[in-house]
């Protein structure tokens, strides 16, 4: 009952694998669209959301806590989806939204013949026009993973498994990430699904500060053990409201709130925590 994610570029066979995995297994693929309606709001709509996903910085580079509210929405939403395990997600830097037990991080990669093949296939675009999109999206992809999280896309050590479709069909693809996820590493125990719901708690209570008016402006730690939950920060002299916002989440148990003596790294995992 693991979680899994899959990184890819464009027209390097993410989805294809996504979907052979999930039947394989029987489990749920998600993708980066049915995150990005669930995280958005009246507050925040869908547009905006899917943006910051799209779109060059440009404005948004100047407007860092925009990021952070944004990225506090979808985080919430994908750790919402996944927290029961039997899980796939092939999206955008889904292995840096997620940290939890039992994930397999998974990047795939394909010749450039295949990714050409498989965009005129699915496109009207000639072979010159595939070159260039692929070479476009693989840049925006660089370019975003470092700005809103300061991580090299590319970099292996950053995934559990890295596949190439040079000589692996999608099928055998899905077979060797079956085999790896029958190890213990991977098994959802008890104690694994108590700590994804620490997580999703933590996610959907910084998540509703980010967006609440009287708390918008803080950029917080959110640990949750149990159901309780400590939130630390620079809280300038927004304590109690906080305190009233984040105790209207469901599943609060208890609440902490202290002044933090650094800021540093509140975004992403310095933030996010089951305190385990």
């Amino acid at each position: 009952m693991s979680v899994v994610t899959i990184s890819r570029g464009t027209f390097s066979g993410g989805k294809a694998l996504a979907e052979s995995l999930g039947r394989l297994l029987g489990f749920r693929c998600i993708d980066r669209d049915m995150i990005v309606e669930r995280a958005a709001g009246e507050r925040v709509p869908q547009q905006e959301l899917r943006s910051v996903l799209e779109q060059p910085p440009g404005l948004l580079r100047r407007a860092s806590h925009k990021r952070y509210i944004y990225l506090a929405l979808i985080q919430a939403a994908l750790t919402e989806e996944v927290k029961n395990g039997k899980a796939v997600y092939h999206g955008l830097a889904g292995h840096l939204l997620l940290r939890g037990p039992a994930l397999l991080r998974v990047r795939i990669i394909a010749p450039l013949e295949f990714r050409i093949r498989m965009a005129r296939q699915n496109t009207n675009m000639t072979r010159s026009e595939a070159i260039a999109y692929i070479e476009k999206m693989d840049h925006d992809r660089r370019k975003w993973t470092k700005f809103l999280y300061g991580e090299n896309w590319e970099d292996p050590a950053l995934y559990d498994v890295v596949i190439n479709l040079e000589h692996m069909q999608i099928d055998e693809a899905a077979e060797v990430l079956a085999s790896a996820l029958e190890r213990p590493t991977f098994q959802f125990t008890p104690e694994c699904r108590s700590e994804w719901y620490d997580l999703a708690l933590a996610a959907r209570v910084r998540a509703t500060l980010a967006v609440d008016p009287s708390t918008s402006n803080l950029e917080l730690n959110v640990e949750s053990r149990a159901g309780c939950i400590t939130i630390s920060g620079e809280l300038l002299d927004q304590a109690d409201a906080v305190r009233r916002v984040a105790g209207t989440v469901p599943g609060t148990t208890g609440l902490t709130v202290r002044q933090a003596a650094s800021t540093d790294e509140l975004w992403p995992w310095g933030a996010l925590s089951a305190d385990k």
